[in-house]
């Protein structure tokens, strides 16, 4: 079976022009024991190392997942059979090609199993080029805080990277010695002998109560004396004379073989609706602590829920929620790259994580959110501490690039509530919303202004005054919001009326409603937001077209919130300022 998976992948590979032969025919051996003795229905498998996506469609092929036929479709348009395995396979949970993310995914899977009492395992094939990047060793140090003894990696060690020979080539010691330093068990195994990738993956498992992974050395191009352990062939696929040297040196397989493994079937959550916090008009809030008394709410009535934290949650205020559901409450500590790649896993397996944790935080895990939605992934993101308005923590605190990261999603929701009224009633849109959404809130309290029963629905905003004689509109949303309408108190005083916008989601946006509410105002927009120039006012002018933007322009500084709002002109006097000169 080996053997035939090996003419699958270079035969589609072959067919395509292009893909990873090399990399699939050096897992060979590891991919026919997983999927034709070891994988049963309720396990899982990810291939951390996407670009051998050939051969994972040779298997799920085999084990009759789809007909065979298919494989001939490979890397062309309207294929599921994509270069890098994403989720429009059917049978993809984890999309991975950017390398150093399925461990990570496999925790969250793990984790979700021990939660739902599921007594499967999940396997996750890495390649040994991936084992550079740091998100690997979040993951693993992770495992093994969790005593996730239903967790197993194989490192296919073939020793070769895409340009070079990879950092530890052939020494498989030193990735023994690295994860058993981390808390694992490690077995060093033959990657080429089925006897003995069988042997290990049958018992090592019964032995250990930790994170297990498998050392396998391998060969990259095993079977094909042209490819085997040659630098150059990374990505290349033979061309049709070498396609029939290489089948001819592989030989005949014409074997069938029965699998256990079942095309897993993706699992979804469903949303119970909740009640939401009442608070008294004028009151004082944070933003972000109205988000983590509704995250209890809706936990309360929501089973699949769960969330995770980069050991912020006293600020995110998730510790509400950590309080009152420890045992669906999980912990990344500061690692945010491994935190959102868990989530992945949760969402793979029908859980509701909500992931929290400052909004410039974020973007360090930015390729992990990016990713995630190649998955298909069903993650609410939060980010607190956004903007200048967190004050003295200084720049590196401040969220100023967070919005067009999930912006630049498709099908991504953006939300960025003003109160506490308003943010609870977003937190239960986000739980009801499929995909991958942001709610954005904010460090200091801010006033009450909207009554309990208020609707926030997606794509909608709210707005303040409304006159025949109105000769500006603003546009706003959180902190800003109350700038704006500051400022539109200030000016009522002076016989200028102005109309104000609360622009709570920025993505879904009502474009026809907010184009009525300019041409209403003379097309005199002012937008101000607490966020570098790529944020709402990007978003606000590709629907109105020119437009005075107040956002933060220059790198910020430590300092009181009111001082660096004045200083960086997106408090109320700026924007009077900026609706007179318009």
């Amino acid at each position: 079976m080996a053997n035939k998976l090996r003419i699958h992948s270079l035969e589609s590979t072959a067919e395509a022009g292009s893909g990873h032969a090399t990399s699939c025919l050096s897992c060979a051996e590891i991919m026919s024991c997983l999927f034709f003795s070891v994988l049963d229905k309720n396990d899982e498998f990810i291939l951390s190392k996407g670009h051998a996506a050939p051969i994972l469609w040779a298997a799920l092929a085999e084990a009759g997942c789809f007909p065979k036929d298919e494989l001939k479709n490979l890397r062309k348009l309207g294929s599921f059979l994509e270069g890098h395995p994403t989720a429009r396979m059917p049978w993809v949970k984890v999309a991975t090609g950017s390398l150093g993310q399925g461990l990570s995914a496999g925790v969250g899977m793990a984790l979700a199993k021990k939660l739902k009492d599921d007594d499967g395992e999940v396997y996750v094939l890495l390649g040994d080029g991936e084992c550079a990047e740091g998100s690997v060793w979040e993951a693993a140090n992770s495992a093994a805080y969790y005593n996730l003894d239903n967790l197993c990696a194989i490192i296919d060690v073939n020793g070769l990277g895409q340009s070079e020979k990879t950092m530890h080539g052939h020494n498989l010691e030193k990735y023994k010695k690295k994860f058993e330093a981390f808390g694992w068990s490690s077995i060093i195994a033959d990657g080429h002998s089925v006897k003995d990738i069988l042997s290990v993956l049958k018992n090592a498992k019964k032995l250990s109560k930790k994170p297990l992974v498998i050392i396998a050395r391998t060969v990259k191009g095993k079977g094909v004396s042209f490819l085997e352990n040659k630098e150059g062939w990374h990505g290349k696929a033979p061309k049709k004379d070498e396609l029939a040297i290489a089948l001819k040196e592989i030989g005949p397989a014409d074997i069938e073989l029965t699998s256990r493994f079942e095309c897993p079937k993706r699992a979804s959550s469903n949303f119970i609706d909740f009640k939401l916090n009442d608070y008294n008009l004028g009151d004082m809030v944070a933003t972000r602590a109205a988000y983590g008394k509704a995250l209890v709410n809706l936990g309360e009535k929501n089973n699949d829920a769960v969330v995770i934290d980069g050991d912020v949650k006293n600020s995110t205020m998730t510790e509400y929620f950590f309080e009152k559901f420890p045992e669906r409450s999980f912990q990344s500590f500061i690692a945010e790259q491994n935190m959102v790649g868990m989530a992945v896993g949760f969402s793979a397996m029908g859980l509701n994580p909500f992931v929290a944790t400052f909004s410039c935080f974020l973007s360090r895990a930015h390729d992990f959110i990016r990713m995630a939605q190649y998955s298909f992934a069903n993650i609410k993101f939060a980010g607190s501490h956004s903007g200048i308005s967190i004050g003295q923590d200084g720049p590196s605190q401040m969220g100023l690039e967070d919005i067009p990261m999930f912006l630049n999603i498709p099908g991504a929701v953006v939300l960025y509530p003003a109160d506490a009224v308003s943010t609870e009633y977003l937190v239960k849109e986000t739980a009801a919303f499929k995909g991958i959404s942001y709610l954005r809130t904010t460090r200091e309290k801010t006033k009450v202004i909207y009554k309990n029963g208020e609707k926030f629905p997606l794509g909608g905003f709210k707005v303040w005054g409304g006159s025949n004689d109105d000769k500006a509109l603003v546009i706003a949303a959180g902190i800003t919001l109350h700038e704006a309408l500051k400022a539109q108190e200030i000016l009522k005083e002076r016989n200028f009326p102005i109309r104000v916008v609360d622009l709570y989601s920025l993505k879904p946006i009502d474009e026809e409603g907010l184009m009525k509410e300019a041409k209403e105002c003379n097309n005199n927009v002012v937008v101000a937001e607490d966020h570098y120039c790529s944020g709402m006012g990007f978003v606000v002018s590709m629907v109105l077209g020119k437009i005075k933007n107040l956002c933060v322009k220059k790198m910020p500084e430590s300092g009181k919130p009111e001082e660096l709002m004045k200083k960086y002109g997106i408090d109320a006097d700026a924007i009077i300022k900026a609706i007179i000169n318009n």
